[in-house]
């Protein structure tokens, strides 16, 4: 199994967030590392550890997201499951677009 096999279910992995833009600006970081079984997990971990940056902690709610490149769209986070080795991008909204 590669680093693209999602885990068994609720199993924690290790993986890497990486933020663009506004939230890299927000966060005062590039990227983290995460250790989590979904999505909203991984977010809510970010949100608690970025909890003295609320600009940070409002803006990841009106954030896109790719997992390991794909697009989240408007699934619920509770149920996109991540991969071990694998990355999150956080994308805020961009101007014109």
């Amino acid at each position: 199994m590669g680093a693209t096999t999602e885990p068994a279910s609720g199993a924690r992995v290790r993986g890497t967030i990486r933020y663009w833009a506004a939230a890299k600006s927000e966060a005062g970081l590039a990227e983290e590392p995460y250790e989590a079984a979904t999505l909203a997990e991984a977010l809510a971990a970010a949100r608690a550890r970025h909890a003295d940056r609320p600009k940070l902690v409002q803006l990841l709610g009106h954030c896109s997201y790719l997992v390991d490149g794909a697009q989240v769209g408007g699934r619920d986070h509770a149920t996109v499951a991540l991969t071990e080795g694998g990355t999150v991008e956080v994308l805020p909204p961009f101007a014109g677009g």
